[in-house]
């Protein structure tokens, strides 16, 4: 698998710099590791609660924060989707983290997404762009905010470990669902997801769409998005879903896509 040398990324920090950029944000609900250069996860900022983990990443990237910067949190109030949406999480029971990505891969929200699915077990696929499911139930969010003329971008992961039926609002009991695993899986979850994500974030191109593909849910489906419905009909080299209309096919690169 290919590699970018971490000294190449841009807007890495030096040690010293990057000590003095956590020197102001040691508090009593924060817990901070120390940077392993090169790894996904290093350094790591822990929040007991905070609004939203990737405000929170956003915020260090423009700071300066280095390649692999890790933002987690045992609750937050306002988890963003995508589409503005709101990820609602039980204190505890989801993983909720946030990753500073420098000099980001082009494919960087379906390497995300394969990342989640292979954690998530044989059974889970993607329902492009980047939501797990299993079963047909929503296990994992995925948001990526990119700033690309500044050569960054967070991704930000909701993933139901622990979390219980009971747990979501009514509104989600039927669309939602969770790895059925207990609270205390949700750090050596977080372990193996950053592993995942350090391979996938390195990985060909190809390697990841054929991934995706492995597992895409919405193939042969009937969908619908803003534009129009036809039925799902593959990810393209560039990542994009391609759709067969009644007037042809179209790619879709961005937006909402649903089950028809």
């Amino acid at each position: 698998m290919a590699s970018s040398p971490t000294s190449k990324r841009a807007g890495t920090t030096s040690r010293g710099s990057c000590r003095r950029w956590w020197r102001t944000r040691r508090r009593a609900d924060v817990r901070v590791s120390v940077v392993v250069d090169g790894l996904l996860g290093h350094p790591r900022l822990h929040l007991r609660a905070t609004d939203s983990t990737n405000t929170r990443a956003r915020e260090l990237a423009v700071g300066g924060a280095p390649h692999g910067t890790l933002v987690t949190a045992r609750e937050q109030s306002a988890g963003r989707g995508r589409q503005g949406r709101h990820w609602t999480a039980p204190a505890g029971r989801a993983l909720l983290c946030s990753l500073v990505i420098r000099d980001p891969p082009r494919l960087l929200p379906l390497a995300a997404g394969v990342a989640v699915a292979l954690l998530a077990g044989p059974s889970a696929q993607i329902k492009w762009p980047n939501d797990v499911l299993i079963a047909g139930r929503k296990v994992a969010g995925i948001l990526v905010e990119a700033r690309l003329q500044d050569r960054w971008a967070v991704v930000g992961i909701g993933l139901n470990v622990a979390v219980r039926e009971y747990d979501l609002p009514l509104e989600l009991r039927g669309s939602a669902g969770g790895l059925g695993l207990e609270p205390d899986a949700v750090e050596p979850t977080l372990v193996r997801l950053l592993g995942e994500l350090q391979r996938w974030t390195e990985a060909p191109a190809e390697q990841v769409l054929d991934a995706v593909r492995s597992r895409d849910a919405l193939l042969e489906r009937e969908v619908r998005w803003a534009g129009g419905r036809g039925t799902a009909a593959g990810i393209d080299g560039e990542g994009r879903l391609i759709v067969a209309t009644e007037t042809g096919r179209v790619a879709l690169d961005a937006g909402e896509v649903h089950l028809a």
